[in-house]
């Protein structure tokens, strides 16, 4: 039931990711360029997804268990130190030069694969070598 219910969430969030726009790397781009030509539509994308969060966050708080699992898997620690301040401007950089964040580069494989690839790739070195690193 859990790997079905993984399934069709991300179906749903790749298909999202696709409509919206946030797959596409010209797109994103322009989002970022503020002195340029912007195109908002990211941002109500952005936007848009804060009611559905805020309200995923109330029935959470309501439940006492997720649905297909024993607990929340919720982050332990609020804090915030130099490691998440490179790894926020790392993915900042990541995502202006590349026009693609995690999500949406996954996503793209299935639109673009020969385009995308060598982000994913990059990315993917990217996790293992943090991975190696912060042990």
């Amino acid at each position: 039931m859990r790997i079905v219910i993984a399934l069709l969430s991300g179906v749903l969030f790749g298909a999202g990711l696709a409509i919206s726009g946030m797959a596409d790397p010209a797109r994103v781009r322009a989002f970022l360029d503020l002195f340029g030509h912007w195109d908002p539509t990211l941002a109500f994308v952005m936007g848009g997804a804060i009611v559905p969060m805020a309200l995923a966050w109330l029935v959470q708080r309501r439940l006492g268990k997720p649905f297909a699992d024993a607990a929340f898997n919720l982050p332990e620690t609020r804090s915030l130190d130099g490691k998440l301040a490179v790894g926020a401007v790392l993915f900042g950089i990541g995502w202006g030069l590349g026009g693609l964040c995690p999500g949406p580069a996954i996503a793209s494989l299935a639109l673009a694969p020969l385009q995308v690839a060598p982000f994913v790739l990059a990315m993917l070195g990217g996790m293992a070598l943090h991975r190696f690193t912060n042990r």
